[in-house]
């Protein structure tokens, strides 16, 4: 199993920036992914950007040129960052992070990201 903690998170001014990360510990030997989703109220969760263990990235198009995911490790934990720039009144959503391997497929509690003025 993995287990994850995330930070970052909070309100910002729309065209602010912002930087989440997330912390995977335990069996990260086998983790094949790791990423960022977010949900708003009402909305279904959707992918914001991820990234996999040979360093390919993948971003929503709402995000692409704005947002830049990047993962860091070492023999304890995996941690995934996400970079958030000129950020827009409709990023405000519940941000969570997820890790994927084989054995499973792990979430985060969810970060609130808040833009508005």
């Amino acid at each position: 199993q993995v287990q994850l903690v995330e930070s970052g998170g909070g309100w910002v001014q729309p065209g602010g920036s912002l930087r989440l990360s997330c912390e995977a510990s335990g069996s990260i030997f086998s983790i094949n992914s790791m990423g960022w989703y977010r949900q708003a109220p009402g909305k279904q969760r959707e992918l914001v950007a991820a990234i996999t263990s040979d360093g390919s990235t993948n971003y929503a198009d709402s995000v692409k040129g704005r947002f830049t995911i990047s993962i860091s490790r070492d023999n304890a934990k995996n941690t995934v960052s996400l970079q958030m720039n000129y950020l827009k009144p409709e990023d405000t959503s519940v941000y969570y992070c997820n890790t994927r391997s084989i054995y499973f497929d792990a979430w985060g509690q969810g970060t609130l990201v808040t833009v508005s003025s």
